[in-house]
């Protein structure tokens, strides 16, 4: 090693302290075992004035402090620290008042519908990739457009029932909000996703964009072919996803990890042909 510069001699220095300092001998022991952990505190404090000097930082020596991971570190919160906040999204929701449940709740139900919009304007318009390859166009299908919807649900601040149905009852669990405010907030929620739904679906339709001989006529009556069991199962499973999302963006802290956060979950349940209420 060529000790060229006083950087270098006080970087060595430096290791030379942090490894005799590893074992701090306790008052007990005789003197001359102290010496070298004495030592390296005068080695540790001369070098930390080179480094200071040619504007380097060191820590002190001391006695080492636990390393405390960053709720933030890397964009992400970790489980811990997002179940108490999906915790405290949930009591703030279970707290609101029936007219702002509602209103928010049409919101809602207008952003999902923009999302099953494009959804059928785009995969539900691939009949020759659904032909030729029918999982393609599934998965075409759920890569446009629910993602974009709960991402607008999410980011708007909107009331979405599916996703309520994790974080008010995240809420109830730890004490946070009563079950009387969690039924309000999800009846007038679903209320309000039905209406908003409801507008959507009249705005589309009078507007001339969707013919009548279009996607959403067959993907309609697929829905309602289906027995009562099989759509209830297909719900169920498909908000395990849809609350899987809905977790995933709350630990995200910037708007890409929280699209990615959504965006594999609500893709998924769309291409496996689950049903969102």
């Amino acid at each position: 090693i060529i000790l060229d510069t006083p950087y270098k001699r006080c970087l060595v220095f430096n290791t030379m302290a942090t490894l005799m300092s590893l074992v701090r001998p306790s008052a007990a022991l005789h003197m001359k075992h102290r010496a070298p952990y004495r030592a390296a505190v005068s080695i540790r404090t001369h070098t930390r004035k080179v480094l200071l000097s040619h504007g380097a930082h060191m820590p002190r020596l001391g006695r080492s402090q636990p390393v405390r991971v960053s709720a933030s570190a890397g964009g992400v919160l970790p489980p811990p620290a997002n179940y108490e906040n999906i915790v405290g999204l949930g009591a703030k929701k279970a707290a609101l008042p029936i007219d702002k449940a509602l209103v928010m709740g049409v919101m809602a139900g207008v952003y999902i519908g923009f999302g099953a919009f494009l959804m059928a304007s785009v995969g539900g318009m691939c009949q020759g990739i659904g032909a030729a390859n029918p999982g393609l166009k599934m998965i075409i299908s759920g890569a446009f457009g629910l993602p974009f919807g709960l991402l607008m649900v999410l980011n708007m601040g909107a009331e979405l029932f599916t996703g309520n149905a994790a974080l008010c009852t995240a809420a109830v669990i730890e004490g946070k909000a009563t079950v009387g405010n969690l039924l309000r907030n999800w009846t007038w929620s679903y209320v309000g996703n039905l209406i908003g739904s409801l507008v959507m679906v009249a705005m589309v339709y009078y507007s001339g964009v969707m013919g009548p001989a279009s996607a959403p006529v067959g993907m309609a009556v697929a829905k309602t072919s289906q027995t009562f069991l099989q759509a209830f199962l297909r719900g169920v499973l498909c908000n395990i996803l849809v609350c899987s999302g809905v977790v995933q963006a709350s630990a995200a802290q910037d708007m890409g990890g929280k699209a990615v956060g959504v965006w594999f979950p609500i893709s998924a349940f769309v291409a496996l042909g689950l049903e969102h209420s």
